[in-house]
């Protein structure tokens, strides 16, 4: 299994679940777990995927979700699961 680490913030707006799921359904990238809560209008999403069934590089994917990111007004970050880990380990 090859876990990235994805989170979604910003206004919240109409479509935000929609255009970032169908992305990673398109790309072949199985969406393993997934937390969302809205808060005062504001959107924040993570999920944990699972990369291994895609075609595309790490860095083409992050890329990709970050211009979908900016052109649907949300921030999208992607980070390797062990990457994630080590950045939050206490």
């Amino acid at each position: 299994m090859n876990k990235t680490i994805i989170t979604v913030v910003g206004k919240d707006t109409v479509g935000i679940i929609a255009k970032v799921c169908t992305y990673l359904a398109d790309t072949s990238i199985n969406i393993l777990d997934i937390s969302q809560t809205i808060v005062s209008g504001y959107f924040n999403m993570m999920m944990i995927v699972d990369m291994a069934g895609t075609d595309k590089q790490f860095n083409t994917v992050a890329d990709e979700l970050e211009a979908l990111g900016k052109e649907i007004g949300v921030v999208i970050k992607c980070q390797k699961e062990e990457i994630f880990d080590s950045m939050h380990r206490i």
